[in-house]
């Protein structure tokens, strides 16, 4: 296993950090861990030198953080560093900070956390969080002994996250980064601000939630003619590369729900090293890059300026799920998205054809005429279409 720099502490993280929020389930039920295939594939990535565990309270409807208690057993807690990440949403009073803690430390079955999120901190419930006293509490919670180092993970924008870096000395931080998310959420700029502060950056979805794994045949093309014009690498292997190329990326998670999985990811971090990839191997990413982004059927670049809608539709939103089943070729995925995520009064039901967005969209993008067809396609399962007037139903 590769080591590297965690932020200014005087410790080495393993290349890649155990993500526990996608461990083998029994019966299709997300709730339901099959332990012993799970037990086996943490202890064997802890053997391999894995020592970054993460999880967190909602993970397989809770029952994450009791899975680790168990498995960390038999001396392999002292083998790691344990991060689980503080659910905000719960958060009502100042007295839920602790009772909240206090209930994860029962159910890891450990008298310390080494390290210890906000989760999945924006600007709203940053600063709902910020105004209930959070980073009081967290010195207090840390001189008890009870957390060791305090940090975030984040999904918004990069001013949202600059403001956040700024407002604390956190140890570290964890953003969503892979190479199809640089101008996303914190993006490239934002891995750079948060370690040019001194903090530790974790890096989350390093393959897009599994999107990157099995890539549509257009992409596929393109790592086919860089395996034989270099060497032999898969499409996931090549996006874990591109990250720990970054110095500033200090472990990459992953989420892996089989040991095959847990094996290979093993072997690309043994390979792994800051600066590694040539000037010729870099290029290939802008053209996978490229190569997706001509894939996305609707032109919206994300710049709200379509924003707010007078119905309250989340266009860029809505756009982004149905772009996103298309170029990655995972319809299914983004229904259950688009269903869980957005709710059914910013979904693009509510569109009443008002036009209003789009004489403000610099994209020209007809709206009105997408939104029945998003709407068609994510919530009724009809085909996905890349032009207008073209859809059919399954």
């Amino acid at each position: 296993m590769k080591y590297r720099k965690f932020g200014k502490l005087d410790w080495q993280v393993s290349a890649l950090g155990f993500g526990c929020m996608r461990l083998p389930i029994l019966d299709g039920d997300s709730a339901k861990i099959d332990e012993p295939e799970a037990t086996r594939m943490v202890r064997y990535a802890i053997d391999h030198g894995v020592n970054y565990l993460d999880t967190a309270y909602p993970y397989h409807g809770g029952n994450s953080e009791l899975f680790l208690g168990r498995a960390l057993k038999d001396g392999y807690r002292e083998k790691i560093r344990l991060a689980t990440k503080l659910p905000c949403w719960k958060v009502e009073t100042t007295e839920d900070f602790d009772k909240l803690l206090n209930e994860q430390l029962q159910k890891l079955q450990t008298a310390h956390i080494d390290f210890y999120l906000l989760h999945g901190l924006n600007q709203e419930r940053w600063l709902k969080m910020r105004d209930l006293g959070v980073l009081a509490w967290a010195e207090r919670a840390i001189a008890d002994g009870r957390i060791r180092d305090l940090g975030f993970s984040f999904h918004d924008k990069l001013t949202v996250f600059q403001e956040i870096v700024d407002a604390y000395a956190w140890t570290f931080c964890q953003i969503q980064y892979n190479y199809m998310d640089i101008e996303n959420q914190a993006g490239t700029k934002g891995l750079q601000y948060a370690a040019a502060k001194g903090l530790a950056v974790v890096v989350m979805e390093p393959l897009l939630g599994g999107k990157l794994v099995d890539p549509p045949a257009p992409i596929q093309e393109i790592w086919n003619t860089a395996k034989a014009a270099t060497m032999n690498r898969t499409p996931a292997d090549w996006a874990l590369q591109w990250l720990w190329h970054q110095p500033e990326v200090s472990v990459v998670l992953s989420g892996m729900s089989t040991l095959e999985q847990v094996e290979q990811n093993i072997a690309s971090a043994e390979k792994s090293r800051a600066n590694a990839l040539t000037t010729d191997e870099l290029a290939l990413f802008d053209r996978v890059r490229a190569k997706y982004n001509e894939l996305s059927p609707i032109p919206c670049t994300q710049c709200e300026y379509c924003l707010p809608c007078p119905n309250n539709v989340a266009i860029p939103r809505v756009f982004a799920a149905y772009n996103e089943g298309m170029i990655y070729d995972k319809p299914d995925a983004m229904r259950r998205w688009y269903k869980q995520w957005i709710p059914a009064e910013n979904q693009a039901s509510a569109c009443i054809t008002c036009l209003d967005c789009e004489t403000k969209c610099p994209q020209n993008i007809p709206i009105s005429e997408w939104m029945p067809v998003v709407q068609q396609v994510l919530a009724e399962g009809k085909l996905y279409v890349k032009h207008l007037g073209a859809q059919k139903e399954k």
